[in-house]
């Protein structure tokens, strides 16, 4: 049980962070790629944190 938990823990954190990666270019983020990495790596900890990730992170999944 504990290991499916973890396969679905690292499903999200994957998908999230890939969802972000391909819709960087929606945000407002400058357009580096070491800032691509660090954004779309630590991005759970950053959307519970700064209200403006949330934005744009939101902005990078639905295109807005």
């Amino acid at each position: 049980m504990k290991v499916l938990v973890l396969l679905l823990m690292l499903g999200i954190y994957g998908y999230g962070a890939w969802k972000f990666w391909t819709g960087f270019n929606r945000t407002n983020f400058s357009r580096s790629l070491p800032n691509r990495i660090y954004l779309s790596l630590l991005w759970p900890a950053l959307i519970v944190a700064n209200k403006s990730y949330r934005k744009n992170f939101n902005r990078a999944l639905k295109g807005r």
